[in-house]
């Protein structure tokens, strides 16, 4: 069992000695000097030695008082941290981000290391599904979707960019202009919505002025990751969102050999209306605002 002076004592001498003030001692501990003064005499009376010695307006440690400074320090100073810790875990929370499997995997994965350390408390939990979840509902907190602002009436939808594709393909391909498509394999991904101005290959044709290609051959996806994966493979060329090939585009193992680009629909960030902002809520949205915000280098 410990035999231990009442744990109010050691503390007015840990921040006495600290300051080497009773004063600023009791400012810290928000009571009285004389009650300082009366808690550190009750612990000298207690281990039976003098730990200060009293002198005007000034205190000065005894040569005990410099043995127990330091243990005590230690020790308070864990208390801290420990119940920091503990105070921290049961703060944490989740925030629910619904995204595409692609731009889940392509965008979000490679950012979500700088998240972490900026707001460790909070626990990101990214749902990458193709199917339009209800944030109404709170199935998840937030969601990246594309399409026209008025495609979600009863949503609170922010856009933050438009998407842009391009043709990209591995540089051994050794492509150069626009014709040499008429030999090259177009590698498609599919699309869920029918909308003419979904960004295919017919689309980006037309765009181009290019004729004698038939725009539907070639490879086919329902992922856009396995698009890339084969673009990259050097198996054809992709139309793809500039968004997702940043990494591929920045290390060379694709490359834009012509364009033109064009626009793809608008990336939004939508949640639903009459759930609460909370601040954690409010961090991810305010993150993922950042990340678009910044110049492309940047990322």
């Amino acid at each position: 069992m410990r035999r231990l002076p009442p744990l109010a004592t050691l503390r007015a001498f840990e921040a006495a000695a600290r300051h080497s003030s009773f004063k600023r001692a009791a400012e810290e501990l928000h009571v009285t000097p004389t009650a300082i003064s009366h808690q550190i005499r009750q612990l000298e009376q207690a281990i039976g030695t003098p730990l200060f010695e009293r002198r005007t307006r000034q205190v000065v440690l005894t040569p005990e008082g410099h043995v127990l400074l330091p243990v005590l320090t230690d020790g308070f100073d864990a208390f801290a941290r420990t119940i920091e810790g503990l105070t921290r875990k049961s703060r944490r929370t989740t925030v629910t981000l619904s995204a595409t499997p692609a731009f889940a995997a392509k965008w979000l994965v490679p950012r979500i290391a700088a998240f972490r350390k900026a707001r460790p408390n909070i626990d990101l939990t990214l749902l990458a599904t193709l199917d339009v979840v209800d944030v109404k509902s709170g199935v998840a907190d937030l969601a990246l979707r594309y399409g026209r602002r008025s495609s979600y009436p009863d949503l609170i939808a922010e856009p933050l960019t438009i998407d842009r594709f391009a043709p990209v393909a591995s540089p051994r391909l050794g492509l150069k202009k626009p014709s040499d498509l008429r030999s090259a394999t177009l590698i498609h991904s599919d699309w869920r919505r029918n909308d003419p101005r979904n960004p295919t290959w017919r689309h980006w044709l037309k765009i181009a002025g290019l004729d004698g290609i038939d725009a539907r051959a070639g490879l086919r996806f329902s992922d856009e990751t396995h698009a890339i994966q084969a673009a990259v493979a050097g198996n054809g060329v992709a139309l793809h969102s500039m968004l997702l090939v940043q990494e591929e585009l920045a290390t060379r193992t694709l490359v834009v050999p012509f364009g033109p680009e064009i626009d793809g629909f608008t990336l939004h960030l939508v949640r639903g209306p009459e759930r609460p902002l909370t601040e954690p809520i409010a961090a991810v949205q305010g993150w993922l605002r950042g990340e678009f915000a910044r110049k492309p280098h940047q990322r």
